[in-house]
């Protein structure tokens, strides 16, 4: 058995032990304050699962900043998070200044594993909500511990959290889905599978030969995965988790006629990934399922609230007020209506609209913009802006270059709307159901 299998490579239990302890080594010659934070700006890579071992086994924070973003927008990330140490890959560390590269490390004799407390923090994941200004939501060891647990009981038995289970991580590891993930096998001894991103044809190649049994994926990378195939999936492949966003009731249909045994859920950063999967048993793709096991759901004035082990401790042990809106049906399963108003995902990735507003509002051509969604058959949703001229102004060919130098690439709008004025209602506001219906 592996406990991590890579591109190129592979590490058993015992081997992954040993670069766990020589992280460790590493990190205590930093000279870091008890409790520091540990930032990181990479692609996906063995070396990053290990030093989140370490940092929670030295009770030091691990904070995976977006490797899709600029280095304008990584700067206020770092900024919030305040990391007494950043490292980078080759590609990107020039992004954040003082970044260092990772150091080139040996395996160590192996550390007996060091458990913290469950109030201790692990990792810091940023989240913007509608404001799209960067919040850090910090996850303790016990909220991905209580994660794991839930999900393990969800997908079936005891032998569910086992060792025979391999999980494809092609998720970014600065996404709380990847990095509940990598911490997931950990707690069962199941084996991680790292890709460095989502490749379709490799991922549809390794479930073929039988080297996956769990994945997770956003819906725009289920339908890549369908149009690859012709076949069945393989039996080996045992519970194929989509979240991340809006998923079409046709692509679930289309996963199933192909025997991909799909299960939508609902989750958030703020409580530790999951919250609400299909049980195995009696998914339909109608719902996103019912609140996994030692976590609770209710619904107040249609918006979703959460409880459990798994909220962060930063919203208290009430609560969790998502934001989000939805609704419960008699077997208390959650059906999700909007997230969190007028957020826009686009291929699994948040896209706030106050944040494109004010990128796009300090062009000296515009007067007023606004962003709506367009709903898109490959991503989901696309962003589309609804822009207001000044007076004698109109240069919607430079707006894309205007953002591609300030933006990730999946924020940038993928159309320009020219209108006389924006829709507003009585308060003055932008009327967002207008917008919507405008950008449509």
């Amino acid at each position: 058995m592996n406990a991590i299998v890579f591109e190129g490579g592979q590490w058993t239990p015992e081997q992954l032990r040993g670069q766990i302890a020589s992280w460790k080594q590493w990190l205590r010659a930093q000279g870091l304050a008890p409790n520091a934070r540990v930032g990181v700006l990479a692609a996906n890579r063995p070396e990053t699962v290990a030093l989140f071992h370490a940092c929670g086994e030295l009770r030091l924070t691990l904070v995976p900043f977006n490797a899709r973003l600029t280095a304008a927008e990584l700067a206020a990330l770092v900024a919030a998070a305040e990391p007494g140490l950043v490292l980078a890959d080759d590609a990107r560390v020039a992004l954040i200044p003082g970044a260092r590269p990772f150091p080139k490390l040996g395996a160590a004799p192996p550390e007996t594993a060091v458990e913290a407390p469950d109030d201790q923090p692990l990792a810091g994941l940023f989240t913007s909500g509608t404001t799209g200004r960067p919040s850090l939501i910090v996850l303790t060891h016990g909220n991905f511990r209580a994660s794991a647990r839930a999900s393990a009981a969800n997908l079936g038995p005891a032998s569910a959290g086992s060792p025979d289970q391999r999980w494809l991580l092609c998720l970014p590891l600065f996404h709380v889905g990847g990095l509940a993930m990598a911490h997931r096998c950990a707690q069962y001894g199941a084996t991680l599978v790292i890709e460095p991103g989502f490749d379709p044809a490799r991922v549809n190649a390794l479930i073929e030969a039988g080297q996956v049994t769990h994945l997770s994926l956003v819906p725009t990378a289920l339908d890549r995965l369908l149009e690859l195939r012709r076949d069945r999936f393989p039996e080996s492949l045992r519970a194929v988790l989509i979240g991340g966003g809006p998923v079409p009731r046709s692509l679930l249909e289309r996963a199933r006629a192909q025997g991909a045994p799909v299960l939508q859920t609902y989750g958030l950063t703020e409580a530790c990934s999951q919250v609400a999967t299909e049980r195995p048993s009696e998914a339909d793709g109608s719902t996103a399922g019912p609140p996994l096991p030692g976590l609770e759901v209710r619904i107040v004035d249609g918006q979703i609230e959460v409880r459990g082990p798994t909220v962060a401790p930063q919203f208290g042990s009430g609560w969790l007020q998502t934001k989000d809106l939805g609704s419960l049906d008699a077997q208390g399963r959650l059906t999700v209506l909007a997230r969190r108003i007028d957020l826009i995902i686009s291929g699994g990735e948040n896209v706030y609209p106050a944040e494109l507003e004010r990128v796009l509002g300090e062009h000296p051509s515009i007067r007023e913009v606004a962003l709506g969604a367009r709903e898109d058959p490959r991503w989901g949703q696309v962003p589309v802006a609804v822009v207001v001229w000044r007076e004698g102004a109109l240069a919607e060919e430079t707006l894309e270059a205007w953002c591609r130098a300030r933006l990730a690439g999946f924020k940038v709008p993928r159309a320009f709307i020219s209108a006389a004025a924006l829709p507003r209602n009585a308060n003055g506001k932008v009327d967002r159901a207008a917008l919507r219906a405008l950008v449509a």
